[in-house]
């Protein structure tokens, strides 16, 4: 095995607590159109299409280009919300336990990530189940569509129609899916970025970041597709079902295939999405660097 690289090691930043929600706006705006697929296929009708291609072809066929960012705001929101609140407090945990000499261990990653994934999955749970309505919206019968005009006209009609507790729903299984994703990904992604500074000759560069974040992507994607598929099933209806029942009448009806339903597109849309809303949180942070007037790179914990 090579010898771990001995690097000095400079002091560490305490960046804005938004700089992830941001990074993730950024990135959801690239990805939005994998995502609106992902959901389109969880939840497809029997005679819906199979397959990626198909469901992008028949949303540009049915809604046109404009189709493909259906549900923009609510995306956005969530990531004002959710990625806001689980980046935030995971680099702060994560700098007050980095001294000049020590930082976290994985497992102590692993832990503040799952924490801040708890707190975010709660944070952003109604502007998730209005991205998973606003998404899945087009797919329905017309009768049965909700046709909610953004974001706010949603989160108020949901209310109104469906009561306050309409905006939690499903909050236990994503908060549990979010408390995974957060671990898988940004525990995964910091874990990625050390051994590959102490065992390649890569530098905390752009090649660095790409490839930690790939790899975050697809430890991500495999964790969180059966609860992301739960997730989508209970937030896309309005019937009060639980999940016991919920899981016995998928099981039921497609058996155990379910569990990884519409992985490769999930990766599709998680990979390149981990990818950019780390490359965007990187260059937040060396702008601010560059600001502040702080020369070289943080150190990486």
């Amino acid at each position: 095995m090579p010898s771990a690289k001995k690097k000095s090691v400079p002091p560490t930043i305490r960046y804005p607590f938004w700089f992830g929600g941001s990074a993730s706006c950024f990135a959801a705006c690239v990805t939005h159109p994998l995502d609106l697929v992902k959901v389109r296929l969880q939840t497809r009708a029997p005679d819906a299409p199979k397959t990626m291609i198909g469901t992008f072809a028949h949303v540009l066929r049915s809604d046109g280009i404009l189709g493909l960012y259906s549900g923009l705001s609510a995306s956005l929101l969530r990531q004002i919300t959710y990625s806001t609140t689980r980046f935030g407090i995971y680099e702060e945990m994560k700098s007050r336990l980095t001294t000049t000499s020590t930082a976290p261990s994985f497992p102590v990653l692993m832990a503040i990530s799952s924490t801040s994934g708890f707190l975010g999955g709660i944070a952003g749970n109604p502007a998730d189940v209005l991205n998973v309505r606003m998404q899945h919206d087009a797919a329905l019968p017309e009768g049965e569509r909700r046709n909610y005009k953004n974001a706010v006209d949603g989160l108020i009609r949901m209310t109104r129609e469906e009561g306050f507790k309409s905006l939690f729903r499903g909050v236990w299984p994503n908060s549990m899916r979010a408390v995974l994703m957060t671990t898988s990904q940004l525990a995964s992604y910091d874990g990625f970025k050390r051994l590959m500074l102490q065992y390649t000759p890569l530098d905390d560069g752009t090649i660095m970041h790409f490839t930690s974040s790939l790899a975050a992507g697809f430890v991500a994607t495999t964790v969180c597709s059966p609860v992301d598929v739960i997730k989508t099933r209970i937030m896309s209806t309005s019937e009060s079902k639980g999940l016991a029942k919920l899981l016995a009448d998928v099981y039921k009806v497609e058996g155990v295939g379910w569990v990884f339903r519409g992985w490769v597109p999930s990766f599709i849309r998680l990979g390149p999405q981990t990818i950019f809303t780390f490359l965007f949180l990187e260059q937040h942070k060396k702008i601010y660097r560059t600001l502040k007037g702080v020369q070289g790179q943080e150190k990486v914990i």
